[in-house]
């Protein structure tokens, strides 16, 4: 759980800030959003197979234009 302490003369707005940043480097949010609905193991395989083709062809492409 991320948690911050308020500092002395320190304002709200930074206080949210430093918690929203520390939460993301945590990665919490994205934790949840994967694990929002059951994935069964086959299709992460195939979901992961996919996105390396894409990355594989994004690559490429950009280096055939160089």
């Amino acid at each position: 759980m991320a948690s911050v302490n308020l500092r002395n003369g320190e304002s709200q707005d930074s206080l949210l800030k430093r918690f929203r940043k520390k939460v993301v480097k945590s990665g919490v949010l994205s934790t949840v959003r994967r694990k929002r609905w059951f994935v069964s193991k086959s299709e992460q395989r195939r979901m992961e197979r996919k996105k390396a083709i894409r990355r594989i062809k994004r690559r490429a492409f950009t280096k055939e234009g160089e």
